[in-house]
């Protein structure tokens, strides 16, 4: 069988020494619609358990060389899952108990009625049932949680993370793997597809092989899933895993508006064991709350860099205008992020500081810039005409949806912190945090870079005019924290330094 599309009637092992039970069971329970396979001593049967899989098993307690006893302890060495029902001509008190606290579901003499030994199997398979169900709505349940937190996400990495560990834990996997169409735009290009995977160790190193997703994607046109058996994996494999012994692959796609964006992938390693179908649905629901989540966050992506390709394109404009500038806003923004990451910001507020820090000056576009790029001393109406561009950067700010919360940062970056800046001379912790970050940082850079009417001042003379002015121009907080990051970035290239020395 290939694969499995609707449950398989249960499968019962029959292990006992005298042919004439086996055959008796055997018939009977057969006709009563379960697959039974025998065996005539525990050898026999361990043989069997590890070439096919089974629901329970009924044995008799003693028997030439394996016993009853000793076949179950067996069973538990090998990580087997399955309901057990003893049988023997020889019963004690003593040997029932033993054989319950060998993990018997039951105890039944010889001889029997078939009816009884019925009887026995169903409320046996009832309470696996029962269990399987409870195990089955703890999964649900978990599912439906992680579910949320996937779909809450707009981090591809983490929801790719989510669904490996979810897949693995879920689903008690040796591994797993996703492998994931890439989008038409990537630059990877047009049928590039990326693969990640989780093994036992948790890495992500262990060669799992390659899974042929083209192969993959014919079978989801007609199947929902896949369950498949070895050695009839290779089919679906264009490299097969190094790691020999892969008994059992279970794979649901990741689907969205009928579009398969790729495929999760659950590999068994164990010895006689097969994937359910109750896992396949479980996968299947999982896969789909996944793919809707791997949507949303590639939209989420595909935003993001527009917007940053917004932002580079308005900075571009601006410093195409003005070349003593160049490279100013870049400047001023790892200045700021820096000062920001220093007073512990949190990482939504350096996001803001780091656009804004980009966009501070793009109301410059607005004004004449060549009657300020000249040697000599501007006139009091273009220091006037200058002032004006914190108005026109929050007119141009406001206009674009997804930058206005930045507006406040740009529109107030020259205020002083003793009232007398502009444009509207608020002063103290009424200046918006991030608008005092940027003065200082605005102020600093400026200082250090050349200008048409004077030259660089060295670093040392730039902190000396920001301590003057601390307290009056600026927050007095913000120029401490700026001078420690500093000094703390001097100290840090200064070994790096002398480890580069060491090394050459």
């Amino acid at each position: 069988m290939e694969y499995i599309y609707s449950q398989e009637s249960v499968r019962i092992l029959v292990v006992d020494d005298e042919k004439v039970i086996r055959d008796i069971l055997s018939d009977f329970l057969t006709d009563e619609g379960f697959i039974v396979i025998t065996a005539e001593d525990g050898r026999q049967a361990l043989a069997e358990l590890d070439r096919q899989p089974f629901d329970l098993m009924i044995t008799d307690l003693m028997m030439p060389d394996i016993g009853g006893l000793e076949l179950m302890e067996e069973v538990k060495k090998r990580g087997l899952h399955l309901l057990t029902i003893i049988m023997t001509g020889f019963g004690t008190v003593e040997t029932a108990i033993k054989a319950m606290k060998h993990g018997a579901y039951d105890y039944m003499l010889k001889p029997f009625k078939v009816d009884e030994m019925l009887q026995v199997i169903r409320r046996a398979l009832d309470k696996q049932r029962l269990e399987q169900e409870n195990v089955k709505l703890k999964e649900v349940m978990s599912l439906y949680k992680v579910s949320e937190a996937m779909t809450s996400s707009l981090s591809l990495d983490h929801i790719l993370h989510m669904i490996l560990e979810t897949t693995k834990s879920e689903l008690d996997a040796d591994a797993v793997s996703l492998v994931l169409e890439e989008e038409k735009d990537a630059p990877e290009g047009l049928s590039a597809r990326v693969t990640h995977t989780l093994t036992d160790h948790g890495q992500t190193g262990e060669p799992l092989g390659e899974i042929d997703f083209d192969a993959l994607a014919v079978w989801f046109k007609e199947r929902p899933y896949l369950i498949m058996l070895s050695p009839k994996l290779k089919r679906f494999f264009s490299r097969l895993p190094e790691r020999r012994g892969l008994g059992c692959l279970l794979s649901a796609p990741l689907k969205v508006r009928d579009q398969v964006l790729g495929s999760v992938n659950a590999y068994s390693y164990k010895r006689n064991f097969r994937y359910s179908e109750g896992q396949a649905k479980l996968l299947i629901i999982l896969a789909s709350r996944a793919a809707q989540a791997i949507e949303n966050a590639r939209l989420f992506e595909n935003l993001q860099r527009t917007f940053r390709e917004t932002i580079q394109g308005l900075v571009g404009t601006l410093e195409a205008k003005d070349l003593y500038t160049s490279g100013h806003s870049r400047r001023v923004t790892e200045l700021a992020v820096m000062i920001g990451k220093t007073l512990g910001l949190s990482a939504a507020e350096l996001e803001k500081l780091e656009w804004a820090g980009l966009l501070h000056d793009i109301g410059k576009i607005g004004i004449r810039l060549e009657a300020l790029n000249k040697p000599e001393k501007i006139t009091k109406a273009e220091h006037e005409m200058f002032k004006d561009h914190t108005i026109m950067g929050r007119q141009i700010l406001e206009s674009i949806h997804f930058l206005r919360e930045i507006v406040p940062l740009v529109y107030h970056h020259h205020e002083w912190f003793d009232g007398s800046g502009y444009p509207e001379g608020i002063k103290g912790v009424k200046i918006p945090l991030g608008a005092r970050i940027l003065s200082v940082a605005d102020s600093y850079d400026a200082m250090t870079s050349d200008r048409p009417y004077r030259k660089a001042m060295s670093r040392p003379s730039a902190i000396k005019e920001l301590k003057k002015f601390s307290g009056t121009q600026f927050d007095p907080q913000v120029v401490e924290v700026f001078i420690k990051a500093l000094d703390e970035e001097d100290k840090s290239k200064k070994n790096k330094n002398r480890l580069q020395a060491k090394v050459s």
